[in-house]
């Protein structure tokens, strides 16, 4: 016969009931907010990019499978706004997502709101981040700035220097665009908690496991990208200007070509450069806010962005379609002599013949004129890195395809062209004078350098006198000083301004502070054609 007393270990098994249906309600309460709070993460912000009449897009990342969602208005308000369902972010792109917003009125601020939804039945939302740029409209002057060089030779994010603060300088200038030059990450270069910098000083940075060797697999590629946003400048720059990124070689492995060999790096296990190229060029896709090609060639980067009458970019891509590096003297052109390769060169030559704009911006990844090694001190004889040779010479090997573009826009009339680069880790301003050039077919222009944005200093370089470039200013570390750390203040972007009446072009060399080191005004040349048009334009404002 069954008792009716419970035993001591049936009374606690009661009680322990009782006491789990009284924490009910607070244990799901407790669940409810665990369940709340377990929603989309979006640690790296949000970017805009490829501003474009009518158009610009929206990047953002998740931490998880979820789907973008862009709302936009133009009040701050956001009365009247419009949102729109965007892509899945999912593994296979490492949960970025971009969003093309279209149908954009010209001349307005626009003000974003993104955020994701998780793909459980949850739905669950992340907070959203926002942001706001402007749209160019026919009334408006332009300002845009550039630079390059992010995050190399150790130098990262030292919080206690202010972080990479020249983001912060460059946003204060209230800038409509930014044209990343190139090496917005440096994929070779390990960055350590700590280095020695100058005058005894240690810079300190903020480390990742993906930053602390060469990134060789595709999650320490999409590491380095990752690194760089998590400085909160940077974010904050990225949240207001809208960007126009293009690649050199840092972003795979230093000065890559088809002659690049590793097979005696050490810091490398992966020794095959086209496999580590296209990790690179997949995490370089996934990050950069850039409009995508369309499938004839899906991770083109080389592409022009127009900004009515005044103003059409120009972005090539001086990298991916190279041949080796070699000791660059050949006397005819081959595929050992491309720089940009025939069908990229054919399109730029198409494009600036057919342009309209008063001012033809050509960003370029390199600078034309100065003499760049292929680490001449572990690799000779003496291979270079860039279109000069150093041999002060006629035209010879890549510089022929140069020469021939330069000829080209003389020969088709075409004006008002600026170069724009980066690369070389100091500020510069050269004037390509053809009479006192070697090689001398072309009309005389002008190519400004800037940068390092956040990285070592370095230069001044020397100057190749095939096209005859005339160094007007220079900005550098001192007479045998190499690599200085931020702490040195030779951190350089570029400005540039051009005047809706006038069409006057002023470009602007500033330091890590903002201050204008070095200034020039350009004023536009006459083309018959395109001034009657914009004359006519002028009329109806």
């Amino acid at each position: 016969m069954r008792s009716l007393i419970n035993p001591p270990h049936s009374f606690l098994r009661s009680k322990s009931v009782t006491a789990v249906i009284t924490a009910l309600p607070l244990l799901l309460s407790l669940a409810a907010d665990v369940s709340a709070n377990d929603v989309p993460l979006m640690e790296q912000g949000i970017q805009i990019g490829d501003l474009a009449p009518g158009r610009a897009m929206i990047w953002s990342r998740a931490d998880r499978p979820a789907r973008m969602f862009v709302e936009y208005a133009f009040n701050e308000e956001f009365t009247d706004a419009k949102t729109i369902r965007g892509p899945h972010a999912l593994e296979g792109t490492d949960f970025t997502a971009r969003q093309d917003l279209v149908g954009l009125p010209e001349g307005k601020d626009v003000y974003v709101k993104v955020w994701f939804e998780d793909l459980t039945n949850a739905h669950g939302k992340s907070e959203p981040v926002t942001g706001h740029f402007h749209t160019i409209g026919k009334r408006d002057d332009i300002r845009f700035v550039w630079g390059g060089d992010t995050a190399g030779q150790g130098f990262g994010i030292n919080e206690s220097f202010g972080g990479m603060k020249i983001y912060e300088a460059m946003r204060k200038v209230e800038p409509q665009f930014f044209i990343q030059s190139g090496d917005s990450v440096y994929s070779d270069g390990p960055i350590p908690a700590a280095k020695p910098a100058e005058n005894g000083q240690i810079w300190t940075n903020l480390v990742t496991p993906e930053v602390s060797k060469v990134a060789e697999t595709l999650d320490e590629f999409r590491g380095r990208y990752k690194y760089n946003l998590l400085d909160e400048n940077l974010r904050r720059f990225n949240a207001e200007v809208p960007q126009i990124w293009q690649w050199d070689d840092h972003e795979v492995v230093n000065n890559w070509s088809d002659s690049k060999d590793l097979s005696q790096d050490s810091r490398y296990t992966v020794k095959d450069v086209p496999l580590l190229t296209a990790r690179a060029g997949k995490a370089f896709h996934e990050y950069a806010p850039l409009r995508p090609h369309d499938a004839e060639e899906s991770e083109r980067i080389y592409r022009k962005i127009s900004y009515g009458k005044l103003l059409d970019v120009f972005v090539i891509d001086m990298r991916s379609y190279r041949g080796p590096n070699t000791g660059n003297l050949q006397t005819k052109e081959s595929a050992e002599t491309a720089f940009l390769g025939e069908t990229q060169l054919a399109w730029l030559q198409d494009e600036l013949k057919h342009s309209n704009a008063t001012w033809k911006v050509i960003s370029a990844d390199m600078p034309i004129g100065l003499n760049i090694s292929d680490d001449f001190d572990h690799n000779p004889p003496q291979r270079w890195e860039a279109v000069a040779n150093g041999n002060n010479g006629p035209a010879a090997g890549r510089e022929l395809e140069i020469a021939r573009l330069l000829k080209f826009i003389k020969h088709e009339h075409v004006n008002n062209i600026v170069w724009l680069t980066a690369d070389v880790h100091y500020a510069a301003a050269h004037y390509y004078d053809p009479a006192k050039a070697q090689t001398k077919d072309f009309k005389p222009f002008w190519e400004f350098v800037a940068g390092p944005l956040n990285a070592g200093s370095f230069g001044p370089n020397s100057a190749d006198g095939t096209f005859g470039p005339q160094v007007v200013f220079t900005k550098a570390p001192p007479a045998g000083q190499v690599n200085l750390s931020p702490y040195a203040g030779l951190q350089f972007f570029g400005e540039v301004n051009i005047d809706k009446r006038s069409r006057a072009m002023t470009v602007d060399l500033k330091d890590i502070d903002g201050a204008t080191v070095f200034s020039k005004t350009l004023a536009a040349e006459a083309e018959h054609k395109r001034d009657h048009e914009y004359d006519r334009d002028q009329d109806h404002d």
